[in-house]
């Protein structure tokens, strides 16, 4: 067939896609140029001015190398903070799904603090299993706080995460029976929607009970504590991924409800102090404690990671002569690994003790002087799977919380944008493009699966070491590797310290 017997249409579409075509590589000829032009006259970037267009791929491939090693490249026991048999377990367990596995471990068992736990030749049998007992956190308070959860979800703030992750934490908790901590960012009306018990978080620059000049308000501290919902408040003195330094919300996420529930001015960085102003030492943080309990009649505790360790001694030394009534309820003990949405490297990387070391530090230092039944322990910090919560039963804890388990459990993919406001997930983001992704309803219920899981496989841990119930581990039911293959009782690592005999 001739050109000239085509038919008039299609003709037309040959042209039109010839001038398109035409059109496509003239625009992308004209962008290399105006590319090369910049890159060659701009001064900060060297190579991008000695190798002009082809240097900018350099800066592609670092930010998607995090990505490409995630799901290429790296083994499923390699990755960090947590790697991908860590977030599997995970999203399984917030599925519901079957999370049994065959042929073998895919974890080196020789690799220095490897976690094994002692079995007993003679198992607790399912009929002999115990639910987990009720414990009461602030028994001499007005209003004590009695509950049978074991894990917990730990301080994040609405501003930190989005709308709909609150909303879904907060509906997952109540499903699950556990409590939710609002983090240091104030309480919003999505904590409160979904029925869970909270923990109130009051960081340094004291967020949605402060006052014009940022002190502490009796009259707002009151208001929240109204709220049959606010069980317990907890003071942030630090955190493990930045001690020292205060919460950093960047101004792109300081909206205006946002900086109407916190008390700051909207659409600019707050900034917390690094520590609390008005608590200098030990006797201010146990007048703090002993005020905002007076006020709210509710259990009153304090955050922390643990660096230097000997105001410990000077601390619990001063509730003893003030009397047991001026101890703090609970403590949370964070570890050096803990995570945030935005800190300095050099304060998540190098400053602080981890919590293998400073759980059972602290624990030790409460039967010292006696006070381990006056002060619950929670321990917090990289916690997200059976094996870590057993650890920390065995070594003394009596609660647990994490914040990025619970993550994982809403869908986060580790995709290290929780301080850009682009989160993929809508979990860190307030872009309501990224939020729709996240249905509220849905991820309630893989948090309370998580939890159920969780639970559950903490349980089978403690029966084949022989015990009816998780929070009768002892440090004689684990062992830690130290070094190439060699594992040492964790008590004999860790001796436990006996609390002093009583004065007759």
């Amino acid at each position: 067939m001739q050109l000239s017997e085509m038919p008039e249409i299609l003709l037309t579409a040959l042209q039109v896609m010839s001038y398109l075509f035409i059109f496509v590589v003239g625009t992308i000829l004209l962008v290399i140029l105006i590319t090369f032009i910049l890159d060659i006259s701009q001064t900060k970037q060297a190579i991008r001015r000695n190798y002009p267009v082809i240097g900018r791929f350099r800066y592609l491939f670092e930010k998607l190398g995090e990505f490409f090693r995630q799901y290429f490249f790296a083994m499923d026991r390699e990755e960090l903070p947590f790697n991908r048999a860590q977030r599997t377990w995970v999203y399984r367990a917030a599925k519901d799904l079957n999370n049994t596995r065959a042929f073998g471990s895919t974890r080196d068992l020789s690799a220095p603090g490897s976690i094994l736990f002692v079995n007993c030749p003679f198992p607790t049998l399912d009929q002999d299993a115990a639910e987990l007992q009720p414990i009461t956190i602030g028994p001499d308070c007005k209003i004590p706080y009695t509950t049978t959860s074991l894990v917990n979800i730990s301080g994040m703030s609405y501003g930190a995460i989005s709308r709909p992750a609150v909303l879904a934490l907060s509906r997952g908790a109540h499903l699950a029976g556990c409590w939710m901590n609002t983090g240091e960012g104030g309480l919003s009306p999505y904590h409160l929607e979904g029925g869970a018990d909270l923990v109130y978080q009051i960081g340094t620059a004291k967020y949605g009970v402060r006052d014009l000049a940022g002190e502490l308000s009796d009259e707002k501290l009151r208001e929240v504590a109204a709220h049959e919902q606010v069980r317990m408040f907890e003071i942030k003195l630090s955190q493990g991924a930045k001690p020292g330094k205060g919460g950093i919300l960047p101004a792109i996420k300081v909206t205006d409800e946002i900086a109407a529930i916190r008390g700051i001015q909207s659409h600019q960085a707050s900034i917390s102090p690094n520590r609390h102003p008005d608590i200098d030492n030990v006797d201010d943080l146990l007048d703090m404690i002993q005020r905002i309990r007076h006020i709210s009649g509710k259990p009153v505790g304090f955050k922390m990671v643990l660096g230097a360790y000997g105001w410990l001694d000077n601390l619990f030394d001063t509730i003893l002569k003030r009397g047991e009534q001026s101890a703090p309820d609970f403590i949370t003990l964070d570890s050096a690994d803990g995570g945030t949405g935005a800190a300095p490297m050099a304060l998540m990387d190098d400053v602080g003790v981890p919590l293998n070391e400073s759980l059972p530090m602290l624990i030790d230092k409460l039967n010292q002087h006696g006070l381990r039944q006056r002060i619950k322990v929670i321990a917090s910090g990289k916690l997200v799977t059976p094996t870590d919560i057993a650890w920390a039963l065995c070594v003394g804890t009596d609660f647990v919380v994490s914040a990025r388990g619970f993550m994982f459990a809403l869908g986060c993919i580790q995709a290290l944008q929780c301080n850009q406001n682009s989160c993929p997930t809508g979990i860190t983001t307030h872009n309501p493009r990224l939020q729709k992704g996240l249905n509220p309803d849905d991820k309630a219920v893989r948090v309370m699966n998580y939890v159920k899981n969780l639970n559950h496989e903490v349980g089978l841990i403690a029966h084949s070491c022989g015990v009816r119930e998780p929070r009768l581990l002892c440090r004689f039911h684990a062992r830690i590797v130290v070094d190439r293959g060699r594992s040492v009782p964790l008590d004999e690592l860790y001796p436990d310290v006996k609390p002093p005999l009583p004065v007759v």
